[in-house]
């Protein structure tokens, strides 16, 4: 009798992940951790619409994306007919980068931000990546529970945001970071706490320091709110990000029928 294989948690395949992201904020090359969403390909316009006024409204991770048209495979997986696959920044990715600079961090969990006047508050649920098998954020946009378009539009509402702990030591390593990313396509970082110090209502451990970075799968969120039928895969693999574009300039692609 085989027995049974043993339960993946989330938070191992993070630390998987991390582990192979090779991304160079400064220099914009190397390999970060996608997110793969399925659109109806007539509604693949509109979608990119909204996805850039997601982007420009400062809710996403990151701004590059890579279509992947009905018939084309990535990473063993082919796009249906009558479909077409966006590959997106995973905000897993900046855990990679943390530990490539030599941050040791702890992967806590995802959920939801409420959002006020444009400031994030609190955090309104919370899925722990130790206790669950399926990504928390893809959960998330499935059950419809985010307003990301509410916060685009009016400034108020929920985003999808995930929390790690970072060893208070390295605070200045993760500045010198953040002053990196600031000039670079990664741009997700929400908040960063004070040592010691709970961070949007979530306790951080002894020593440690939160950092809460927004959920790559916003945009995909609010395409979803938007009426348009989306089917997501949180942390589907990894991709050179010289081989994605700007959401704007793959818009523009689309409008002149080049993509």
């Amino acid at each position: 009798m085989m027995s049974a294989s043993p339960l993946r948690f989330v938070s191992h395949t993070i630390e998987e992940f991390a582990m192979q992201v090779t991304y160079d904020p400064l220099a914009g090359t190397g390999m970060v951790v996608y997110n793969l969403s399925l659109f109806q390909t007539p509604d693949l316009l509109s979608v990119l619409e909204v996805a850039l006024t997601a982007c420009r409204s400062g809710v996403c991770a990151s701004d590059q994306v890579r279509l992947v048209r009905a018939g084309e495979s990535i990473d063993g997986f082919t796009v249906p007919e009558g479909q077409t696959g966006i590959c997106s920044v995973c905000s897993v990715t900046l855990d990679g980068i943390l530990l490539k600079r030599g941050v040791p961090f702890h992967p806590v969990g995802g959920g939801v931000v409420e959002i006020v006047n444009r400031v994030p508050r609190r955090f309104t649920q919370l899925i722990r990546y130790d206790e669950t098998t399926i990504d928390p954020l893809q959960v998330l946009v499935a059950k419809e529970i985010s307003s990301v378009g509410d916060v685009i539009r009016t400034g108020n509402g929920s985003v999808l945001a995930n929390f790690r702990e970072c060893h208070m030591e390295a605070e200045p390593l993760v500045a010198e970071l953040l002053d990196d990313l600031a000039a670079s396509r990664f741009v997700g970082v929400l908040e960063v706490g004070m040592p010691n110090s709970p961070l949007l209502g979530i306790q951080v451990s002894p020593q440690y320091m939160g950092v809460v970075a927004v959920g790559g799968t916003n945009p995909i969120a609010a395409v979803r709110e938007a009426g348009y039928p989306v089917v997501t895969r949180a942390m589907r693999g990894l991709i050179e990000a010289s081989e994605m574009i700007g959401v704007e300039q793959a818009l523009a692609a689309v409008r002149a029928g080049s993509a």
